[in-house]
Parts: C-alpha cells; structure tokens; sequence
C-alpha cells in the first residue's frame, strides 16, 4: 500500500474531488507532505453532480474515515494515510456513498501495513 501525500486524489462516487489540506510539515515524499490521521476527514466536496429535485443531496463532506490508516507508521503520533483510505460522505441516502482514494499522489514510498 502506498503512502498518501497532498497531491493525493480522493473522490466521491459520483466523481467529485475530495479537498484535501495537510496538517502535519515533518515528513515529506519528493517535496511533499505525507498525510496523517484525520487530514482526509470533514473537507470539502466540489462539484458533486449527485442531486436532483426530489430531495437527494450531493456529497458536500467527507466524513470519518471507516479504513486506511496505516497500523505502524505514525507521524508525531499520528498514523499515516494508506492508499486504502475510505470513508462516508454527507450525501443523501445517508450512509451509501463512500470516498476512495484514486491516487496515492506518488510511487516511491509503501507499505506493508
């Protein structure tokens, strides 16, 4: 598995970007900062076409992230994001629309756990 960085893609199901802001300036892969435990949580969705006029809500935020931090490596005690990263979205029906990652944001770190 690979180490998430800021240039990280998660995306919504419906094809939406995930915001993403680093937290944490110690640690670096190629110039950029790795992403530590809750960075993928509570940001902000863009573009979400999910919506319609019967009520459905498109996914706005991402919520607490369900797998996809690492069990080993930490930052500053904080564990490091996995390209296995996923969690829920605001987006109605609640509870459906998970977030993956579709790009770790580089290729030269990984790992086992």
């Amino acid at each position: 598995m690979q180490l998430l960085t800021e240039d990280a893609v998660l995306r919504c199901p419906h094809a939406a970007r995930v915001g993403i802001v680093p937290t944490q300036t110690l640690v670096r892969i190629n110039g950029r900062q790795v992403l530590v435990n809750d960075d993928p949580e509570n940001r902000p969705i863009t573009m979400c076409p999910n919506f319609t006029l019967s009520g459905i809500k498109p996914c706005n935020k991402s919520l607490r992230v369900e797998q996809g931090y690492s069990m080993l490596l930490r930052i500053d005690g904080r564990a490091i994001c996995l390209d296995s990263v996923t969690g829920l979205t605001d987006g109605t029906p609640p509870a459906t629309h998970k977030y993956i990652v579709l790009g770790s944001g580089q290729d030269l770190v990984a790992s086992a756990l």
